[in-house]
């Protein structure tokens, strides 16, 4: 827990009834599981409670009164700040409001060193602007940093003179949030153009003579885009599923994930860009390939009526499945899902999330639904790239329904809500904080 204040520490009144009768007013930022918790044990001790929101109408049933963050910072001598350190924005345009006032920082970080300091240390950040220092002289260090302070800086001390060369590589990081999402895409699509090259390209030059190369750059490459992107959409709902049962198989939501699942639910967003940028390419080589190849279309009437109907599904799921697609990239955008409330950006995010990827599987499978059972199908004793493909986002969706079952979710309810089987020690900062959603994606 993190205190910060602009007053004097006995310029404050801590106790529950102020000096004119009325019970002190205490404010929360943030309506989620934390600050509901916080509410509710304040509001037993005496105080009076307002809590501060971004859309006080929207954020769901609470016995308390929701105002506007400023109108809740104006009430409140005493603030309780439960949110995470991604929405601090809000706090700058707060500035006015929050003078004299207690800051408690109540977050936790979902990984170890994620930020360079303390998230109490940063309400206190009058800037944009930082400037890291080491160096083995507290002295020098001391006047440099003073210096640093009159130029309107914020100074973080890194420690000693070994932590240079960390300091120095700082601007040739590139993308660090981005490097597990594209490392998985770029060996996923290595592995599939090389799986359809022979499948395709030189099973037909070895067993008939036809050199068909050519399709090497358009056509074999419209094959892999959309395999990779929906194994990649489905990568961005499998940790949630493994979050949720993990959470059922320990009965509580307090204990941390391992590290290796905390890592893979915090870059589901990148996972879920990439999965939209192979989907758009997707489309434009769709639309190229007909121009490129000439394609003949038979003609609708001499079509059977049952391989029309498939036809014509087949593009229907696939265009509702892109549209889908772009509405899941444009909230996962801060200035869309800023003006969201937790529960519209969940439902975007998690309910419209597991139907795009339903409607995207069930695009696959109706593209092959008459070629499961050919023998032709399977060249050299190898299946198509697009049934590998539908194996993990089956694979997701088997466990989303199981986790839909009445029983299973009543319990994952009991677990949320806070009835554990070996509850924790009431720690502040600590036990108070949920694990992070497995729900929240893209």
């Amino acid at each position: 827990m993190g205190v910060e204040s602009d007053v004097k520490p006995d310029s404050v009144a801590l106790h529950p009834v102020g000096a004119a009768g009325a019970p002190e007013v205490m404010g929360i930022f943030g309506t989620g599981d934390l600050g509901r918790s916080l509410g509710l044990r304040l509001l037993q001790s005496g105080y009076r409670v307002v809590y501060g929101s971004r859309r006080p109408h929207s954020c769901g049933p609470v016995s308390f009164q929701v105002a506007s963050h400023a109108e809740a910072a104006k009430e409140a001598s005493l603030i309780f700040v439960c949110v995470h350190r991604e929405h601090y924005e809000f706090l700058t345009t707060l500035t006015p409001h929050l003078k004299g006032k207690v800051l408690v920082d109540l977050s936790n970080n979902l990984k170890k060193g994620i930020y360079p300091e303390a998230n109490a240390a940063y309400l206190l950040i009058p800037s944009m602007f930082q400037v890291y220092l080491c160096g083995n002289s507290a002295n020098a260090k001391q006047a440099v940093s003073e210096m640093a302070t009159k130029l309107g800086l914020t100074v973080l001390d890194r420690g000693s003179l070994s932590a240079a060369r960390e300091l120095e590589d700082f601007p040739l990081r590139l993308f660090p949030e981005w490097r597990l999402p594209l490392l998985v895409a770029a060996c996923l699509m290595g592995f599939f153009y090389f799986y359809l090259l022979i499948r395709d390209v030189i099973y037909a030059y070895v067993e008939t003579g036809q050199d068909i190369s050519y399709r090497i750059m358009i056509s074999l490459a419209n094959k892999v885009f959309p395999i990779v992107s929906l194994v990649m959409l489905s990568l961005c709902y499998l940790p949630g599923c493994i979050a949720a049962f993990l959470q059922l198989y320990r009965g509580t939501k307090y204990k941390r994930f391992p590290n290796w699942l905390d890592r893979w639910m915090l870059c589901r967003k990148q996972m879920g860009l990439v999965a939209l940028g192979l989907a758009l390419l997707h489309a434009i080589y769709t639309f190229i390939i007909p121009i490129r190849y000439a394609v003949r279309h038979k003609l609708i009437s001499r079509v059977v009526d049952e391989e029309a109907w498939g036809t014509d599904s087949f593009y229907v799921l696939g265009i509702l499945g892109f549209f889908l697609y772009l509405l899941l990239g444009l909230t996962s955008l801060p200035s869309v899902g800023g003006s969201l409330s937790w529960r519209e950006f969940s439902f975007v995010q998690s309910k419209l999330g597991h139907l795009t990827l339903s409607i995207c599987t069930a695009h696959g499978y109706i593209y092959g639904w008459n070629k499961f059972l050919r023998p032709s199908t399977y060249k050299w004793y190898t299946p198509p790239g697009y049934m590998l493909c539908l194996i993990v986002p089956s694979v997701v969706l088997v466990l989303k329904i199981l986790l839909l079952l009445p029983c299973v979710d009543r319990s994952l309810t009991r677990i949320r809500q806070g009835w554990e089987r070996n509850p924790p020690l009431i720690e502040v900062n600590k036990a108070s904080t949920p694990s992070p959603r497995p729900e929240r994606n893209i």
